[in-house]
């Protein structure tokens, strides 16, 4: 059964009756009750509250959130930062701009909630370049905010908790979605993630010690706040509560956002949420953006929370929740080649493993795709995606686990896929007669080798 809905409680289903809700409308439906509440709790118990709810991170990594603020010092000796992760870039992720557009205040209660718990003086939201329109309503939502006396100088409504709040506009780029990416690009510089340590925490924006959170994370903290952890651990799974957003795209009927508990299975995802397949079988499902992997045509019945996917669905973890559904006619070689192009061309430069492996495995599928395939091609791939990222401990972020786990779970679960264009026996390359001195070079990738 689908639950009450949480985050989108102000956002109907009928695209046709959806709105913007202001200030007014946001106060008049409960808006910045909790906000009032966390003004009168001391900072230590409201860190406890989003502890004990158990909530984790909702941009990917599924992190505790209320673990993440206690790191943040307690003896304040000079500016504390929140910078917001709305650099929604993940291919197949949509769910932020979605609460963007419609509820913008419910992001700015959580992120003055946030402040008064970690004792931030200054909040940037980090908003993807491509979000022309989300950041035009985020920028009318943060000055009737200030008009408001949520933010300012004079105090959170009177308070003794002073917070300010600033847009950042990103331009464009992927990687900067990475956290310390991130900060790197609020500082001005270019969007590098850094190596760690130090963390965030302790040395994040500007030197200082830093708090990062996605959009659909701050967003829960309002209702954990108004009804309590033991309310939100009621939905979800013990190590994953809570609600979730979850983007269907793909070949479904109904493609769109859709809020139900952590946990669900692919299957109820599907048939329920989004109405089924469209022009086929199902096949397969990338669940949680492109860098979680795929989750194959048996996998139907596999939770979708921080764990279950992992575990037994063979990928890196939930992810966003972005779900890409791929029909019975969907080409796996070219789906994979899509996927790793765009690893390719966003990988940052600054790895060697990441510049290089991506690079030549682009190279290796488009010589695939183009029907020259070799069995000991998909030996390669399989080589480079053991070789690179975090885990091997070889990249500084995880740009690179994201074109393993692409890499791996795409050809293990559709090998023969791969294989049946991969034959042992290749087929006949094109030869290029390069004169150098007396020697004829024979390069059978093509031209673009030489």
């Amino acid at each position: 059964m689908p639950i009450e809905p949480v985050l989108t409680k102000r956002i109907p289903l009928d695209p046709a009756q959806r709105k913007t809700y202001w200030y007014d409308d946001y106060i008049a439906t409960g808006g910045y009750a909790s906000l009032r509440k966390a003004i009168d709790t001391p900072p230590d118990e409201l860190i406890k509250i989003v502890t004990d709810s158990g909530l984790r991170g909702r941009g990917g990594a599924g992190f505790s959130t209320g673990q993440k603020w206690s790191f943040i010092p307690k003896e304040k000796k000079g500016a504390h930062y929140l910078a917001v992760n709305a650099d929604e870039s993940e291919p197949g992720t949509f769910k932020d701009r979605y609460l963007l557009d419609y509820d913008p205040h419910q992001l700015l209660e959580g992120i003055a909630i946030a402040c008064i718990a970690t004792q931030v003086d200054v909040a940037y939201i980090f908003i993807r370049g491509e979000y022309h329109r989300q950041a035009k309503v985020l920028e009318r939502a943060i000055h009737e905010a200030y008009e408001k006396g949520v933010f300012g100088q004079n105090g959170v409504y009177g308070s003794k908790y002073k917070v300010e709040c600033h847009l950042h506009r990103g331009a464009g780029a992927y990687i900067c979605g990475e956290e310390t990416g991130l900060l790197e690009a609020l500082e001005g510089k270019r969007g590098w993630p850094r190596n760690k340590p130090p963390f965030p925490a302790i040395a994040g924006a500007f030197a200082r010690p830093t708090v990062i959170n996605n959009v659909e994370t701050l967003c829960c903290v309002p209702h954990i706040l108004e009804r309590g952890p033991a309310w939100f651990k009621t939905m979800g799974t013990p190590s994953s509560p809570g609600p979730k957003l979850f983007g269907m795209s793909g070949h479904v009927n109904k493609p769109g956002v859709y809020e139900d508990s952590l946990g669900i299975t692919l299957d109820y995802a599907i048939n329920t949420l989004a109405g089924g397949m469209k022009g086929g079988k199902f096949k397969a499902c990338i669940c949680g953006g492109i860098s979680m992997g795929v989750l194959g045509t048996n996998q139907l019945d596999v939770k979708l929370d921080f764990d279950d996917v992992r575990f037994k669905g063979g990928c890196l973890g939930l992810g966003t929740a972005g779900m890409i559904v791929m029909n019975e006619h969907t080409d796996m070689v070219l789906a994979l080649r899509n996927c790793v192009r765009f690893y390719s061309h966003e990988s940052c430069g600054q790895c060697t493993p990441c510049r290089e492996g991506s690079a030549w495995m682009r190279k290796i599928l488009d010589r695939i795709v183009d029907g020259r395939g070799r069995a000991k091609d998909l030996e390669m791939l399989l080589e480079l995606e053991k070789t690179m990222g975090i885990m091997p401990g070889t990249t500084i972020c995880g740009l690179a686990d994201g074109t393993a786990w692409s890499t791996r779970t795409f050809i293990n679960k559709f090998y023969d896929e791969f294989a049946a264009r991969c034959p042992d026996e290749p087929t006949k390359s094109v030869s290029l007669k390069v004169t150098r001195g007396r020697m004829n070079v024979v390069t059978p990738m093509g031209s673009n080798t030489r």
